[in-house]
């Protein structure tokens, strides 16, 4: 998993240095700028147990890959994202993530981050906290929005 990750990541810096002008580079900073915010967004959504806006951060055509599970979309990561919000027995909520790159060319982004999630449960003394690392692809919709079209996660060891 981690080859894979690795070579995305590689044909992205790439791609990335292949279309990089000074003028783009204007452009890149404030792309950057909006993904770090949609992502911070989420991360607030989330944590509100926003259901209604959780999926927002996704594009219909999503596809993704999460350690060791068949490939999944949208309204695969809807549905799990709605249910845990909803669980009256569980707590989620998730760190802002750590940021380690955003390379952007042209309508696409792609981000390198670490998340990390805690699980509190009801009468549980203890949370349980993991962290995932992960590569999310973002693609400038027609709205000006960036939202994740791919993205590839994996708990770190």
């Amino acid at each position: 998993m981690v080859g894979h990750v690795s070579r995305l990541l590689a044909a992205a810096v790439i791609t990335a240095t292949l279309t990089c002008s000074p003028a783009a580079a204007q452009t890149g900073d404030q792309a950057q700028a909006e993904v770090r915010a949609a992502l911070l967004k989420w991360t607030a959504d989330f944590n509100a147990r926003n259901v209604e806006a959780v999926c927002d951060l996704f594009a219909p055509d999503l596809r993704y890959d999460y350690q060791g599970f068949p490939e999944r979309g949208y309204d695969d990561i809807c549905r799990l994202l709605r249910r845990s919000l909803s669980e009256p027995d569980k707590r989620y909520s998730y760190a802002p993530p750590a940021i380690k790159d955003i390379f952007v060319a042209g309508d696409l982004a792609v981000v390198r981050l670490t998340w990390t999630l805690k699980v509190r449960s009801v009468g549980a003394r203890q949370e349980v906290t993991s962290e995932e690392e992960g590569v999310d692809i973002f693609r400038k919709q027609p709205d000006g929005r960036w939202q994740i079209i791919r993205f590839i996660a994996y708990t770190a060891s």
